[in-house]
């Protein structure tokens, strides 16, 4: 509407009183609007149809009717729960249950899980185990949630630096664009002791980042700590157009052992406030939060209150914060360290563009191209968040310092809700005939000769935990356009049956786009015929699965 008042000017018979009234000001009343639109009729009975006004009126009317269609045909919000940890585990094996840091007992269960670990034990021999197989974190949190429904979608460790990330698997052929990442900051930049992994996916179309970073030790390195985070920033990077670094995502969440103390505080007054729950007047000494007010880059992360007490430094399998008497030994001081909120998890949502009119005329066009499509994408597909839980869990000792769980609402338009590929099994599946895979592209899609589609068995752990897998191309049968059918070898299906899926993996993309319903497999007939006892079918299962 401001488009058609600046063409008209002092065309026609504009009320310009009516137009400076309170009601019209507020872009939000319909009354102020159906007056408009009222004047705007009485303009267009002035417009001569041979004046290059009048296509002018009727081009920025057409757009109006679109942008109110797209408006009115918008599909709802979605709304999606998301559950992060981060967590200094010292080097400690994991614990035997990990039910309460998960929340598995609460009535809401969340569609993403983020983990993000600091100090998983590194020596050579465990660590050259972990590039093989998976590490006892890792694996303690799979074996956790695949039994719930949950899928690890990716991972990335560096070092003592660990980041997990679950998916509930009705959203795992939505999540794509999967890339991770790291930094080195620790000695001379080399030393992955410090730094960060990353991990970057589309969810529905919107761009996230998940960050996990273990930031420089000790009180006085305050400026360290943001010039670490800073070069993170700068030197991360993925392979995208549209989100090439950390900062162009939509979304992205910054948490770890960010190491940021509290300063000029006495121990004496930090424990009376702990003890008494009063953590606001520890607030103003915080480091993280005193950097922020000369920090614009940190400005922009967000933080919920810190309600919880401080998360370091505890003594090992306690509750109880550092006691360790005074030493000094080497030149080395042994003084305990006061308590300190180094664990924690911010957010930040991408700032909207500028207006068009307060840009620089002379901005790089491809800049304001980009610009100008991410400030449609903002007002097609919103993206709100909502933090609805801060706090740490004080029931794991393992470690001198406590885990922090933040939960939050995810509210989004989806920008598509059809996955790429329909797949299903076709017939009665057993180990006793061959079977097929139908599947028929929903979209269009980048596909490979090195496409897969794998058999598993109801709830896998991982997309590398298949019982077997058959090459869609080398084994199709037969092909139109709609559909496709890809054989399976008898040989290669578990003896013992069970309820199992399909797995339609992009060799191009990198990620499963699209999952069957779950079906039977039947026992072998012939298996059972021949008397094979239990124990021999379970070696024989196995055999085909590795």
């Amino acid at each position: 509407m401001d488009e058609i008042r600046r063409l008209f000017g002092a065309v026609g018979r504009v009320r310009t009183d009516s137009l400076a009234s309170d009601v019209t000001r507020s872009t939000g009343s319909k009354q102020a609007l159906r007056q408009r639109l009222n004047q705007l009729m009485t303009c267009v009975d002035d417009l001569d149809p041979k004046d290059k006004l009048h296509d002018k009126v009727a081009k920025t009317l057409d757009h109006a009717f679109i942008i109110c269609g797209k408006k009115a045909n918008k599909p709802k919000k979605d709304s999606f729960r998301l559950h992060m940890v981060t967590w200094n585990v010292a080097t400690a094996n994991p614990p035997d249950d990990i039910t309460s840091l998960l929340h598995l007992n609460s009535p809401k269960s969340p569609d993403l899980y983020v983990i993000g670990l600091q100090e998983v034990y590194s020596g050579p021999v465990r660590f050259m185990m972990d590039m093989t197989f998976d590490d006892q974190w890792s694996q303690l949190f799979m074996t956790t949630l695949a039994p719930q429904g949950y899928l690890k979608v990716s991972s990335i460790r560096m070092q003592g630096l660990l980041l997990l990330l679950f998916s509930k698997l009705e959203h795992v052929p939505f999540i794509k664009d999967i890339q991770a990442t790291y930094t080195r900051t620790g000695v001379f930049r080399y030393w992955g002791n410090k730094g960060a992994v990353s991990i970057r996916l589309s969810l529905y179309g919107h761009m996230l980042c998940f960050l996990n970073c273990h930031l420089a030790a000790h009180m006085k390195y305050a400026t360290e700590r943001v010039d670490e985070f800073e070069y993170i920033l700068d030197t991360q990077t993925f392979e995208s157009d549209k989100a090439p670094r950390v900062l162009d995502h939509r979304l992205v969440f910054w948490f770890g052992d960010l190491n940021f103390r509290i300063q000029d505080h006495g121990m004496h007054f930090m424990r009376s406030c702990i003890n008494n729950q009063t953590y606001n007047l520890l607030w103003s000494k915080d480091q993280l939060t005193m950097m922020k007010k000369n920090e614009p880059m940190l400005q922009e992360f967000e933080e919920g209150p810190l309600d919880f007490q401080p998360t370091y430094k505890f003594d090992l399998n306690s509750d109880t914060y550092d006691s360790r008497p005074y030493r000094r030994w080497f030149a080395f001081n042994g003084k305990k360290r006061k308590p300190a909120w180094t664990d924690r998890i911010l957010w930040r949502l991408r700032p909207e563009g500028p207006p068009p009119e307060e840009k620089d005329e002379d901005e790089d066009p491809g800049l304001a191209e980009k610009n100008a499509t991410q400030q449609e994408e903002v007002e097609e597909y919103p993206l709100k968040i909502r933090q609805d839980s801060y706090t740490s869990n004080m029931e794991y000792s393992i470690s001198d310092h406590k885990p922090v769980i933040g939960l939050f609402t995810l509210q989004l338009r989806k920008m598509y809700e059809t996955p790429l590929v329909r797949l299903q099994a076709e017939g009665d599946w057993s180990a006793d005939i061959d079977a097929m895979v139908l599947y028929s592209p929903l979209q269009p899609f980048p596909s490979s000769a090195w496409d897969w589609i794998g058999l598993y068995k109801v709830g896998f752990t991982s997309v590398s935990d298949y019982i077997t897998y058959t090459w869609v191309k080398d084994d199709e049968v037969s092909c139109n356009e709609e559909l496709t059918q890809v054989y399976v070898s008898k040989e290669e299906i578990p003896v013992l049956g069970g309820e199992c899926v399909l797995c339609y993996y992009s060799s191009t993309l990198q990620c499963i786009i699209g999952i069957s319903e779950p079906f039977k497999v039947h026992e072998s007939k012939v298996a059972i015929e021949e008397g094979l006892v239990p124990e021999n079918i379970n070696g024989l299962d196995k055999t085909t699965a590795s």
